[in-house]
């Protein structure tokens, strides 16, 4: 494990989740883009190509905060979904490379002819 946050805040009404971790790096991540880019086989398939687009996502909210073992935590969405787990690393690197994952994600929306409800970052 290479990161390990010092703080994680869930911010209901912004709809983020903030991150600090013990290297100085802070993040503000959504809970669309964390349920679109989530770690689950559900959604990043077995293997590279096999991702599955998540579409209709802008409005998701994050339910619970559920801690696994001092690596990880599991977020529970309304829609259902559960199973990704959410390590340290895996935060940080959503965290780092937000900006280029983010517009990867919008290009394949437009490329699927999907049209976002809201233009939240």
């Amino acid at each position: 494990m290479k990161y390990r946050p010092s703080e994680i805040r869930l911010r209901r009404k912004a709809r983020v989740l903030e991150i600090s971790f013990l290297d100085g790096a802070q993040y503000a991540l959504s809970f669309e883009y964390l349920r679109v880019y989530s770690p689950s086989a559900e959604v990043k398939g077995h293997g590279p190509g096999q991702e599955v687009l998540q579409i209709g996502k802008e409005n998701v909210q994050i339910t619970a905060v559920e801690p696994v073992g001092n690596y990880a935590v599991r977020l529970v969405f309304d829609d259902g979904h559960n199973t990704g787990l959410y390590t340290w690393d895996v935060l940080h690197d959503l965290g780092a490379s937000h900006n280029h994952k983010w517009q990867h994600y919008l290009d394949r929306l437009v490329k699927a002819g999907h049209t976002r409800t809201e233009n939240y970052r």
